[in-house]
């Protein structure tokens, strides 16, 4: 079987991927107190490093108030920028691009309550959420300014990129999402003004750096399951000003890649499709959910996208693409029966603990074949 998904893919802004495979940002919880990047964080980087075409860090936070968890990385300081190198080092050694996601927690921050800070003083449907605080305008702006500092430290360190996450109900999606916004100034009349503000942000950073070769991603989620603050119509219409931005790719946060809208008729297009259309080869697109094998990938890849990502199979298999080229298909991991085994792969007691039982995915468990 041919996979298009080992071909290189070249950036408008001449940077190449070695192949269209992504190791996706995934929370492991292993950051020191401070938010330093730690040396089994080190070590669960180097496993996977040269094997996918972009390797995106787990997210670090850009204000101390936008902290999402305990042992979450953070970029709100150059003290910060000795460790983080090493970080991006570690992350590039083999070929691999080296993206570091950036984001603010906002409603949903590990802060003590009097600090939690959102777009309008609502709580999330999160059972025993605090209601944060509306952040001013002039707060709004200072966080918009934290994201091109994030990215300006991104850029001393090393790294090739930086992904703005807007997804997952956190601060930017807060924004955009009816539900948890609900102000009356101009970043509640334009939902997705906020989110627009922090790609010119982060691209004014790069520009004042001189660093033409260094990529900037968006991640967003489609729609709202739960709280159904925006539909999936409302993502497409973001989508075409995302296109037409000044970023270098667009990354759709799914938990199945072949999702369907779930305020449309049965038999429509499903998500991916209607993304890729509104986006009509604007820009690269990232595709992730459920992914774990080659013929998995090579169907992902056959939407159209042009990049796939494997999160929860990199916890499992750090040498992935190595074994597909070598033919070793059968010689993939699709599980990890215990701690012991999670060592192997550069996953320390705790981290395996904490994907087990905080984040809820058993990383024991095979994936359908």
């Amino acid at each position: 079987m041919t996979y298009t998904f080992l071909e290189p893919y070249t950036f408008k802004n001449g940077v190449t991927a070695k192949n269209r495979i992504v190791i996706p940002p995934m929370t492991e919880g292993s950051a020191l107190y401070d938010g330093t990047v730690s040396q089994d964080e080190l070590n669960f980087f180097a496993k996977r490093a040269g094997d996918a075409g972009i390797f995106i860090s787990p997210v670090a936070y850009v204000t101390e108030n936008g902290k999402g968890f305990a042992g979450q990385l953070s970029i709100t300081d150059d003290k910060y920028l000795s460790r983080l190198s090493e970080m991006a080092q570690a992350m590039k050694k083999g070929g691999s691009l080296a993206i570091l996601q950036i984001f603010h927690a906002g409603r949903r921050a590990f802060v003590a309550p009097e600090k939690l800070e959102g777009a309008s003083a609502i709580a999330s449907g999160i059972p025993g959420s605090q209601t944060p605080r509306e952040l001013t305008g002039e707060e709004v702006e200072d966080i918009i300014k934290a994201f091109g500092e994030a990215t300006r430290r991104a850029i001393q360190a090393g790294f090739d990129g930086v992904e703005i996450h807007g997804a997952n109900h956190y601060l930017i999606h807060q924004f955009f999402s009816a539900k948890s916004n609900q102000r009356t100034d101009k970043w509640g009349q334009e939902r997705s003004r906020f989110g627009l503000a922090i790609i010119e942000a982060c691209r004014k950073a790069i520009k004042e750096a001189g660093a033409s070769q260094f990529l900037l991603g968006y991640r967003f989620s489609p729609q709202e399951k739960g709280e159904k603050g925006f539909h999936l119509k409302d993502t497409l219409a973001f989508v075409n000003q995302l296109a037409d931005a000044e970023i270098d790719y667009l990354h759709l946060s799914q938990d199945d890649v072949w999702d369907v809208p779930n305020d449309e008729p049965a038999g429509s297009d499903n998500v991916v499709k209607q993304v890729l259309a509104t986006i009509n080869q604007r820009k690269p697109l990232i595709i992730v959910g459920g992914i774990s094998t080659p013929q998995e990938a090579q169907e992902a890849k056959e939407t159209g996208a042009e990049f796939v990502a494997l999160g929860m199979q990199y916890l499992r298999e750090p040498q992935w693409v190595a074994k597909v080229e070598a033919g070793q298909e059968d010689r993939i991991r699709y599980t990890m029966p215990d701690e012991a085994a999670a060592r192997e792969v550069g996953i320390n007691p705790f981290m395996y603990r904490y994907m087990q039982e905080d984040l809820g995915k058993p990383i024991t468990q095979a994936p359908k074949q």
